[in-house]
């Protein structure tokens, strides 16, 4: 045996701590839901199985060759026979590779269909999933659902399922031949293989936790180098006088790392040896008891049926250290799918209503009438928000940091549903509503613009892919941006690099405006898409935005004092309520949260802008 053969995979045939304790229960539901993935290509499973059957049988035929070829070609003196037999033999192998090629394309094939069909469910139903999914579980975790796991079920199926099938047929094919050449060699094959199973887990266990403690060790060696040998680390290190302790340290765990690895090694050759040893045990014991056999008790046993049934002996190592190691592999697979149908039953928490209604068109007209709202049970967002929008009039919602003012504009085009109380846009409650018109009758300019990485002319067709070209310029015209567009050399078509990097925070924001009117929605909603900007991009922001909200339905959550004066009327929010409601004169001789907010942010942002 090659230390390839066993090597290659130490450490894979059994289960990290972690992997014990999260493993799943697997299922009749579990099972026969992973097999309904397999269901459409059952014609191509059923030429697989025949492929992997013929496949495995065939590979045995040339060890039953090789008895024919010593006793009929060698023993009895046949030259043409010992030909005939040695080019069958070729043939056969011949064609058991030729359709073990068959299979691994079949193999493959169906694999990557069923991955196909896995991510594109993935990613159609993490598109239906509500705002609150995106914000409270990691990106990172979603990433590795949509490509690592599910990439995984491919090897599940080139290789686990394969490997069960293969090596079943292979063992009970092997011994079938075995004992219907002699029962008394079969039962002593079938003894011996334990002695080389046995060893091989054993060692591989003990290596295995060599590994892992070395590699903790390592680890901790380069958790230590990080943090000593970084500018920071090292300034640390000096100041405190810690050069002798953070030497010992490195030292310690350095010297812990050399042990481990001498003693990985070492077991390593030791297995090897016993691999070795265990695996010519076997063969001389078939030939002694065999020899034994053939010469006193069995004038019928040859020298060819002995080396067949050696021969059959070594084709059963493989399966049997196969399948026991398969469990790990099995539990990995069942944990890895169970992943990702964790995310396949996530409920759709907003959806289309079986009764959802499409209007003719969208006034932009908004109310909201006793809404409560709150991102978890133990922290209520809004309470009770009443107020209404009348179509081509603008509100202006202001108000402290945390409020709940752009929870208010979330909850118009679902991004969120409410708890209670009702939305409606138009004459509709939005819950009612197709989402699709929902959301394509709301434009929202938010202070963290998204651009893709594209061109100018890419990121403006996302929001109406058929604009003609006067489209385009009238758009960026509006949004105040085409005097930038037209000093670029390619025009519309210049990168705006990865999360559009190559423009400046006010270009960026012009851009957003622009792509949001070609969408030309009902409602237009400017969510504070000034408040990161300069004096120089705010104005120019500002001087498109202002006409704008002359012509239509808008919302505006802003902080500067000649965006809220041209709203039609003022919503103050704090702690999630509206606590005062009116026009800008009013609401500062009020004397109330308005008049704090004019003095301490409006006024002096007015201040500093005439300045």
């Amino acid at each position: 045996m090659s230390q390839g053969m066993h090597g290659g995979r130490m450490g894979r045939g059994f289960l990290t701590e972690e992997e014990k304790n999260n493993r799943p229960k697997i299922t009749g539901a579990l099972l026969k839901r992973v097999f309904s993935y397999l269901t459409p290509y059952w014609k191509q499973l059923l030429l697989i199985l025949t492929a992997i059957a013929a496949s495995s049988l065939l590979g045995l035929y040339p060890s039953i060759l090789t008895g024919r070829i010593i006793d009929e070609g060698l023993i009895g003196r046949n030259l043409s026979k010992l030909i005939r037999l040695i080019l069958l033999s070729l043939a056969v192998t011949l064609g058991s590779n030729l359709i073990g090629v068959g299979q691994n394309y079949l193999n493959t094939w169906i694999a990557q269909h069923v991955t196909f069909d896995m991510r594109n469910k993935m990613y159609a139903h993490l598109q239906k999933m509500s705002q609150s999914f995106f914000t409270s579980n990691n990106q990172g975790d979603i990433i590795t659902r949509m490509t690592s796991d599910i990439s995984g079920v491919e090897r599940v199926i080139t290789s686990t399922f394969t490997s069960i099938l293969s090596n079943s047929i292979t063992l009970i094919a092997a011994l079938v031949i075995m004992y219907r050449q002699n029962w008394v060699l079969a039962t002593l094959g079938v003894l011996v293989v334990p002695l080389f199973v046995i060893p091989t887990r054993s060692a591989g266990k003990t290596r295995w936790n060599l590994t892992r403690e070395s590699q903790e060790c390592s680890d901790e060696i380069n958790g230590i180098l990080n943090e000593t040998l970084s500018v920071s680390g090292q300034l640390l290190v000096k100041l405190f006088g810690k050069e002798k302790y953070e030497y010992d340290r490195y030292h310690d765990a350095n010297q812990r790392v050399i042990k481990l690895n001498v003693r990985e090694s070492m077991a390593g050759r030791w297995f090897f040896m016993v691999i070795s040893t265990f695996s010519n045990i076997g063969p001389m014991l078939l030939y002694l008891v065999g020899g034994i056999l053939m010469m006193n008790y069995n004038q019928n046993i040859t020298v060819g049926d002995i080396t067949v049934m050696v021969a059959l002996l070594s084709r059963l190592y493989g399966p049997v250290n196969s399948l026991l190691n398969i469990q790990v592999e099995w539990i990995r697979s069942m944990a890895m799918f169970t992943r990702i149908f964790e995310y396949f039953d996530l409920p759709v928490e907003i959806e289309n209503a079986p009764d959802a209604v499409t209007p003719k068109h969208a006034d932009g007209s908004v109310s909201f009438d006793h809404v409560n709202f709150s991102y978890d049970p133990e922290r209520q967002i809004l309470f009770d928000i009443t107020f209404d929008l009348k179509a081509k009039h603008s509100i202006a919602i202001v108000g402290p940091s945390g409020s709940g003012k752009s929870t208010i504009i979330n909850l118009i085009p679902r991004l969120y549903d409410c708890q209670s109380g009702t939305v409606y846009f138009g004459d509709h409650d939005v819950k009612k509503l197709n989402l699709e018109f929902l959301r394509k009758s709301v434009g929202i300019v938010s202070q963290e613009t998204y651009l893709f990485n594209g061109t100018i002319r890419e990121n403006l067709l996302y929001a109406k892919p058929d604009a003609t070209e006067a489209e385009l310029i009238a758009a960026c015209k509006k949004a105040n941006i085409y005097d930038f567009v037209e000093k670029q050399e390619e025009g519309l078509d210049a990168m705006v690099g990865n999360r559009g990097l190559k423009l400046s925070g006010g270009e960026k924001q012009r851009l957003s405006i622009a792509r949001v009117l070609l969408k030309d929605p009902a409602l237009l909603i400017f969510d504070e898409a000034t408040s990161a900007l300069d004096s120089i991009s705010e104005a120019k922001i500002q001087e498109a935005i202002e006409p704008i909200i002359q012509s239509r339905t808008s919302i505006l959550i802003a902080h500067r004092l000649s965006t809220i004066l041209a709203a039609d009327e003022i919503l103050v929010l704090k702690n999630g309520r509206i606590v005062e409601r009116g026009t800008h004169s009013d609401l500062v001789k009020a004397g109330g949260t308005y008049t704090e907010l004019y003095e301490t942010q409006f006024k002096k942002a007015l201040e500093n802008a005439e300045k």
